[in-house]
């Protein structure tokens, strides 16, 4: 068995843990998650990009990209309720949008000329965006950050990973990757309610995610916020939604994880690692002390690393259709002209 089939076969294995420990107590562990792995991530694949210069071809592109978080930080209310606001939500969307489109430029352009007129391209249809619809919006302010990053750009980077390599472990890994939100769907364990200190935790810092797949409009009264948390902790759906929101989250941080001996992200000097070391401890030990209070801290953080990560997702979608059109398309051209011929 190959290196990148063990690490094939061990991704799945992670996958269906995730899904596994996601069917029964998804609140807690998509928590415990998000607070342990989730710094840990952060940090060391921000290590990582700057190892490669972020892939983008200027050697300074990344302050763009970290300043957006920086500024959204900035901008933004220290409290997870006030993005419930129209004009917040806007907000995250605008940062989201600038830094998804500027990210686009600044891998495929190089001449200073071309990469303005295209930042500030970028930064018109920014504009227009947030002023569209409301689907828009939600879909950069909401989903972006969250289940597209965690899951929809991990699944281009599995299925890139195995196009490349023609792996046919790839390829199940893949397959299995699809399957288990499906899991999530069909199999119903017991409800275990999760406590009081995880639905507080949760419902304050989170739910908006969860309110917007089960097409819960913010809580406006007393009234709204309690059928809101019946929605998101009690019914068969809102626990469906949990689950794969779990499972999604988890296994993208695992995945960071498993794959060390491929990126290699380990590999930086002794100094580094301990700076990396103290500030995950640092930013649990908050966790542990006020759940709400190390969201709102680790907030840039997090935003700055998604930010970052922007120009590798942007390679690993095109490098995914490259490889799909040089792999079935072109295989399939003289097929087709010889079917054409003999029609002729």
């Amino acid at each position: 068995m190959s290196g990148t089939d063990r690490i094939n076969f061990l991704n799945i294995g992670l996958m269906l843990l995730s899904c596994i420990v996601a069917l029964f107590i998804p609140f807690e562990l998509f928590l415990f998650a998000y607070a342990v792995l989730g710094p840990a991530h952060y940090l060391t694949e921000i290590s990582w990009l700057q190892k490669r210069q972020f892939f983008t071809r200027g050697e300074h592109d990344y302050w763009l990209l970290g300043g957006l978080a920086v500024l959204l930080f900035v901008s933004s209310p220290l409290s997870s309720q006030g993005f419930s606001q129209q004009e917040h939500t806007s907000t995250v969307a605008t940062y989201t949008f600038l830094a998804l489109g500027s990210a686009l430029v600044l891998i495929l352009v190089d001449r200073t000329l071309l990469r303005i007129l295209g930042l500030a391209a970028v930064a018109a249809m920014a504009f227009v965006a947030v002023n569209s619809t409301g689907f828009l919006i939600a879909l950069l302010a909401l989903f972006v950050p969250t289940l597209v990053h965690v899951y929809v750009f991990t699944g281009f980077f599995i299925i890139y990973g195995a196009l490349k390599e023609r792996s046919r472990s790839g390829y199940l890994s893949f397959a299995v990757f699809l399957l288990c939100p499906v899991a999530c769907w069909f199999i119903h364990p017991a409800k275990l309610m999760p406590s009081a200190y995880v639905t507080v935790s949760y419902f304050k810092n989170f739910a908006l995610i969860n309110m917007a797949m089960l097409g819960i409009d913010a809580p406006q009264t007393q009234g709204d916020l309690l059928n809101a948390a019946r929605s998101v902790f009690e019914s068969d759906t809102g626990l469906i939604v949990m689950r794969f929101i779990a499972f999604a989250y988890t296994y993208h941080y695992l995945n960071w994880f498993s794959k060390t001996s491929i990126i290699r992200w380990h590999q930086v000097g002794k100094q580094r690692m301990a700076v990396i070391g103290a500030l995950w401890l640092a930013s649990v030990t908050l966790y542990i002390y006020n759940y709400s209070l190390g969201f709102k801290v680790l907030f840039c953080l997090s935003f700055m690393h998604l930010y970052l990560e922007f120009p590798l997702n942007h390679i690993s979608i095109i490098g995914t259709f490259k490889e799909v059109r040089s792999r079935f398309v072109r295989s399939a051209e003289p097929a087709l002209a010889a079917a054409a011929g003999r029609k002729r």
